[in-house]
């Protein structure tokens, strides 16, 4: 798990209030330990080499968050190492609120989603704005570069993506059966479950596909 001094607690009072409220403290701490890094990997690289936008949440002087999307051509975020990445700052409205809350605060969360597999990872750690000419000339028409240090990634599910032009089939709606994803019946994962999804995988059939894009 990463360093607390580099991204924070994963889990804070209130997650454990509402984990053990719904019974899902040990699936929590499964995931924790088998799904979440200090680092990014070379398969991290390689699926945010191919997206063309980003959720950045920053923190600002007041201490109220805030979120921004930001887009450009795939690759526009570069993993500069393991534990780096760069995201460059385009012409916007002049408000420099993101960039702003980054000089005050420097706590970032990065939030990557691809439709196309789907596909969905978090990325925390601390910020600086970098404004220098020579790094900022290297990420075409920007004013200015992002550099993340990064303290924690962790993937999502992705079975609330919705793909162009296609909802996502997880999400429960009346009268429709709902999948169950596949990642909940892993050896190491299904102890962990609470009584409801126990129940529901006892009953289920096999016959709704269960695959939600983990692992792709």
């Amino acid at each position: 798990m990463a360093d607390e001094a580099r991204a924070g607690r994963l889990y804070g009072d209130g997650a454990r209030g509402l984990q053990d409220r719904f019974d899902t403290r040990r699936l929590a701490d499964a995931i924790a330990g088998g799904a979440v890094r200090e680092g990014l990997d070379e398969g991290d690289a390689a699926l945010i080499a191919q997206q063309s936008k980003v959720w950045i949440a920053t923190t600002d002087a007041d201490g109220w968050p805030d979120v921004s999307y930001k887009g450009g051509d795939p690759g526009f975020v570069r993993v500069t190492g393991p534990s780096t990445l760069e995201l460059p700052s385009y012409d916007g409205n002049g408000m420099w609120r993101t960039l702003g809350n980054i000089e005050d605060d420097g706590r970032v969360a990065l939030l990557f989603i691809d439709e196309g597999r789907p596909w969905r990872l978090r990325v925390h750690g601390t910020a600086v704005v970098v404004t220098d000419p020579a790094r900022v000339e290297a990420h075409h028409g920007a004013q200015a570069v992002v550099e993340v240090t990064v303290g924690r990634v962790f993937p999502n599910c992705g079975r609330y993506v919705h793909r162009s032009g296609e909802r996502a089939r997880f999400v429960p709606r009346p009268g429709e059966r709902t999948a169950i994803p596949d990642w909940k019946r892993l050896d190491g994962i299904t102890e962990t479950l609470p009584r409801r999804d126990l129940d529901a995988l006892a009953a289920d059939d096999g016959t709704l596909d269960g695959w939600d894009g983990s692992g792709a």
